[in-house]
Order: structure tokens, then sequence, then C-alpha cells
């Protein structure tokens, strides 16, 4: 499962203060040394993930943090990064020891505003021997039951615990209802000069493998392509996926009959809350030449010149909106907390990032009242087809 990509992970956080287990419990679950052990406090200084098959569960990636209590300014920026995790987490091992302490408080009420799930860790009991009043006292405080653990205990438990909050649910697919067995799908894909040659991008290369696993009948060609390709068919395709930035050329290409949609609106579906995107692009038609528009994408390339989301989105909206409109970039991890000077969020589809990552970043921008929505649902809106591409 070591091919499976990290943005179709759970995502399992191993969280607490310094010196308290952590390294030690992951080394344990994953049956490697995957995090170094000492007795020093402090000892892991950067976030360690490792990714790993769980029974029950699926392909997890498990991460191991600094400690919350870590000091001085350096320590500070280690805190943060822990913090910074949090955006990604599907669940949470709080690992404590001894005492409930008021740093330990602090991050339960952050993993409740993040609305991470999490199981409570208490360590060490082969040194402290806790009694059941203790116990009980630290779960009426936490609102949960306790798993008690020490080296000297099967791992087992732990990961029982994991399947129960990670319990597979209906996996949500790229393509949802819109593909079925022997439906006939034209994929259109005009290559990116970013990415390496003689591969595909991402997006295409999970749409493909879904396809084929629907045992749908798939046809990939480039945009010069298609209508030579529609000649060829028998029947229109039931489905025409295409890359976002070909949208209106393709569409004026269309069998009537035929469903049209992109990868990133796919993916849109697949991972955000594409209600929201689709009501927040409406908004585009409010821009003017003060707007200022912040462009999130999850890849951390060095953009190229006609890059899709530093170039042409930005051309298309001063285009038609208004010369002076302001943008933003950000990439990979980086996203800024205060999002109240944006009049839009736009983001790729984020084809890099788990799910918990894209609902985070969805959920700040509600918070603050701000428009959020993606690639391809921006440039249909702009192209006016959005009403006539299909999302789900």
């Amino acid at each position: 499962m070591e091919t499976t990509a990290r943005s179709n992970r759970k995502y399992i956080g191993l969280i607490g203060r310094r010196n308290v287990g952590k390294s030690t419990i992951i080394n344990l679950l994953t049956g490697q040394e995957t995090s170094i052990v000492s007795d020093f406090a402090g000892t892991t200084t950067d976030n360690v993930q490792k990714n790993m098959e769980l029974h029950g569960v699926g392909p997890v990636v498990f991460v191991d943090t600094a400690g919350y209590d870590d000091i001085g300014e350096i320590g500070q920026l280690r805190v943060e990064k822990t913090k910074r995790v949090l955006n990604k987490l599907d669940v949470a091992l709080l690992i404590i020891e001894n005492e409930l302490t008021d740093f330990d408080k602090k991050w339960v009420n952050l993993l409740k505003e993040y609305k991470i799930d999490f199981i409570p860790i208490l360590n060490k009991d082969d040194i402290f021997s806790y009694s059941e009043d203790k116990i009980k006292e630290m779960e009426n405080i936490l609102e949960k039951n306790i798993l008690v653990f020490s080296i000297n205990k099967d791992k087992n438990i732990i990961i029982e615990e994991l399947g129960k909050k990670l319990a597979v649910k209906k996996e949500k697919t790229i393509t949802g209802s819109l593909v079925n067995k022997n439906s006939l799908v034209m994929l259109v894909m005009p290559q990116d000069k970013e990415a390496p040659k003689g591969r595909l991008i991402l997006p295409q290369v999970q749409t493909i493998r879904e396809l084929i696993d629907k045992n749908a009948i798939t046809i990939a060609v480039d945009l010069e392509q298609v209508e030579e390709a529609l000649k060829y068919l028998n029947k229109d395709p039931d489905l025409i996926i295409t890359d976002s930035k070909v949208f209106e050329e393709v569409y004026k290409l269309k069998p009537k009959n035929s469903l049209l949609t992109s990868f990133s609106v796919l993916f849109a579906a697949l991972k955000g809350d594409i209600d929201y995107f689709v009501k927040s692009a409406n908004t585009i038609e409010k821009l003017n030449n003060k707007s200022r528009i912040l462009i999130a994408e999850a890849c951390t390339h060095p953009p190229i010149t006609e890059d899709i989301g530093t170039v042409r989105i930005p051309n298309m909206i001063r285009k038609k909106y208004g010369e002076n409109i302001e943008f933003d970039f950000v990439r990979g991890d980086d996203f800024p907390k205060d999002l109240k000077k944006y009049d839009l969020v736009i983001h790729c589809g984020a084809c890099m990032f788990n799910e918990k990552h894209v609902e985070s970043r969805v959920s700040q921008a509600k918070k603050q009242n701000i428009p959020f929505t993606n690639y391809g649902v921006t440039i249909a809106k702009i192209k006016g087809i959005l009403n006539k591409v299909v999302l789900t």
C-alpha cells in the first residue's frame, strides 16, 4: 500500500507533551524505528510521517509531532508546526503521562475546535501504576474513556480503538454516480509543461485508475483530437472529463447528449464543499477594481509561464471584471489564518491534500464569511457554462 498517495490516506497524529512516549508508541505501531527515542525531552524536533496499512482501516499516515509544551524561541516554532498538522488529522492519539496539565487541557480544546476525534492514552502504566480513581478523574475531565498503556502491553489495543474511530464508511469516488459499468467516458487531457515528461498529473492518474476499476470504457485525447475521436465512436460519450483550462473549447465541441465536467470540478466534489464552491463562484460577478483575491495551490512546484493559478485565472478575471484586481498567492501548507481582507479564495483541485485538509480551509473561510471556490468551478463561471456542467 506504499503506492497509495498520501492524499488518499487517513491521517493519525500522535500529540502530547515532550517525553511522554509519542515516539515510542509510533515505533511500536509501525514496527519500525520511525522516530528517534531518547530520555531527553524534545528529541522529536519536527513532524515525522510514516505510511502504513492499518488492518480494518486501510492506508494511513502516522504523524509523530514535537511536544506541545516545548520551550524557547525554537521550541515555539516546533509547537506551531505541530498546530499546523491539526488541519490534516482525521484522528489524534493524545498521549498523557501521570497527570493532566494545563498544556494537555489547552490542546484538548484545540482538538475540539478543529473537530478532530481523539483517543486519550495514559502512558507508562508500568512506571506510575495508575489507580482507578485517578483514571476516572481524568476521564471526567476529558469526557472520554482513557486507554491505559505501557510498552509491555499489546499494541493491538490501540489499533482496535483506531479501527473504531476510522471505521470504513461508504467510500466516496471521484466520478460518483456519473460513471457505471460500460459507461463511455472521454478524457480531454492537454499536457501541462510542468508535468514530468512521460508522466500524467495526479488527478488524471487517479481518475483513469477509478474508471478502470468501474469497468468503464475510456478514451483519452488531447484537445486537438476531440473532433476526430468523436467521429470514430459509434455513440456519443456518456461523460466528457476535461482539463479546466480548455472547458470552453470542449463545451463547443461536445455532442448535445454528452455530460461535461472537469477534473478540478470532480475533485472539488470529492474533497470539498461543492455547493459552497458554486455559491462562492457566483460572487465573482461582484468583483471590481478594488477587489482582492487569494489563490491557493496545494502543489509546491515552481509556477510555469502559463500556470493556470498564477497566470491564466488572474488574466481571465482582470480582463472581465477589472484590470486593477489584486491577487495574492500561497502554495503547499502555507495559508493565512486571517482571510478577511479577501473578497474571494480560489483553490486548486487539491489532489495533493487529504479531504480533512481541504475541509479545514473551507471551514476557516466559512467562519469568516469569505467566499471559497476552486479553479474548475471558477473557470466554468467566467466562461458562462457553470450551469451547463455536471458537478457530481
